[in-house]
């Protein structure tokens, strides 16, 4: 048996630089440890991340586009009101309260177990402040899904789900798993979220000791992280032999296509997330909060936020205070496509 430890990565994209994703065919079962990195945040918010998504040759896993885990960490956080466009964004927490309010009226607190769904459509604004004076435990995911043409102009919306379905995982070695059905679909059970592509996210708990199997869909592309422990991922299609990848928190496992399972152990336990879907529909140009098909889409957008446009609306109970966009790069956005 081999093992593949964190030498076979591949960089990150910083997240200041144009980030051009494309839609290409996905062509068969990956095994691939993509390291991710740390984005320090500065300013206000004083607080790092763990960036998994987009990397520098895989923009994309499905729709999703994004991925931040920022904690376990004590910060203060208070992110001011600033925009989105063409995208949802998923917020997932693990450890601390933080207070979500946004431009279509929503005020709520993010507590653990609950998932925090908000979809931009062509143009949402929204402020997260963690409660509390001081700093405080800090930990969850923040993911973003790129929305189809379908869905990306349409009028923003938010959603909070404190219930969601669990599905058990069957045990080869030792008691079951659990998965938590976060977003989408997973072994026929789905979460009441609204999602506009076919996608999963769920929540996977390996008990100590056990191996587990994780059902997929062989048409989409996968990929997994850690949240807490470490797992091992056999990577062979179908019997769970051959060639083990040891997966940790610092690094996320892309899996490619063409897979009716994955085969989990850990020796001590572990908590992993795991996303894909169907590979995305079109090519997608991100910059900034935003997620777009054009440069000129781009520039639009930042433009009417500079401007103070209705189109993002007003942030509840907030007053004038806000981030301001970043400059555009003194070049074209251009298309930047998978290479994996």
């Amino acid at each position: 048996m081999t093992r593949l430890d964190a030498s076979s990565t591949a960089g990150g994209l910083r997240p200041d630089a144009m980030e051009v994703a494309s839609a290409v065919e996905c062509s068969g079962p990956r095994t691939l440890l993509l390291e991710s990195r740390e984005v320090p945040l500065g300013g206000v918010r004083a607080m790092s991340v763990h960036r998994s998504l987009p990397q520098r040759d895989l923009p994309l896993v499905g729709a999703w586009c994004f991925l931040d885990r920022f904690g376990p960490q004590d910060a203060r956080m208070r992110v001011e009101p600033h925009p989105h466009i063409g995208l949802q964004t998923v917020t997932w927490p693990y450890l601390g309260d933080v207070r979500h309010r946004d431009s279509v009226g929503s005020d709520v607190v993010v507590r653990r177990g609950a998932l925090n769904l908000m979809t931009s459509g062509a143009g949402i604004s929204h402020s997260e402040y963690s409660v509390g004076d001081g700093p405080t435990p800090l930990d969850a995911l923040q993911l973003w899904i790129a929305l189809p043409e379908s869905r990306r102009h349409g009028a923003p919306a938010f959603e909070q789900h404190d219930v969601l379905p669990d599905v058990e995982l069957p045990a080869l070695l030792g008691s079951p798993g659990a998965a938590t059905v976060v977003l989408g679909e997973l072994a026929g059970v789905a979460s009441p979220a609204t999602v506009y592509t076919p996608i999963v996210g769920a929540e996977l708990r390996i008990p100590p000791g056990a191996t587990v199997r994780v059902p997929l869909r062989a048409a989409w592309e996968h990929a997994l992280i850690a949240v807490a422990g470490e797992a091992e991922v056999a990577s062979a299609v179908g019997d769970g032999t051959g060639t083990v990848v040891v997966l940790d928190t610092e690094h996320l496992l892309y899996l490619g296509t063409q897979r009716d399972d994955v085969v989990l152990s850990s020796a001590a336990g572990a908590t992993l997330f795991l996303l894909g879907g169907e590979p995305f529909e079109d090519d997608v140009v991100m910059w900034w909060n935003f997620v777009g098909r054009s440069h000129e889409e781009i520039v639009e957008a930042r433009e009417a936020w500079e401007a103070g446009s209705e189109r993002f609306g007003r942030v509840v109970d907030h007053g004038d205070e806000r981030i301001p966009a970043p400059p555009l790069p003194a070049v074209r956005l251009t298309r930047r496509r998978r290479r994996l």
